[in-house]
């Protein structure tokens, strides 16, 4: 399942869905597919955010087998994208949503 984050200020992000159920746990927004956030809302969304990815190491996630040949990405670089989202809505004073 693939789960994409819109906002007016910033293209769509798509990530795989235990992903991005992982970041909406992050920014204690819990996991319900479709969602979204009020705009007076994102600033909190993003700070959770942050605070969640400064307490988890570093480390690069394994691949998976199916994977073998890709280089494993971490979970704070899979973030990147949506705090770069969330600063845009922040910005912008707009929403975010989900589905």
């Amino acid at each position: 399942m693939l789960i994409t984050f819109k906002s007016k200020a910033y293209a769509n992000i798509t990530m795989f869905g235990d992903v991005a159920k992982s970041m909406l746990e992050m920014m204690a927004l819990g996991t319900s597919v479709p969602g979204a956030i009020d705009a007076e809302d994102v600033t909190t969304a993003l700070e959770n955010l942050n605070l969640a990815l400064d307490k988890i190491p570093r480390q690069v996630e394994p691949a998976g087998e199916a994977d073998a040949d890709q280089p494993a990405v971490s979970l704070h670089t899979r973030a990147l994208p949506l705090i770069e989202l969330l600063q845009a809505a922040i910005a912008e004073e707009t929403f975010v949503r989900w589905e």
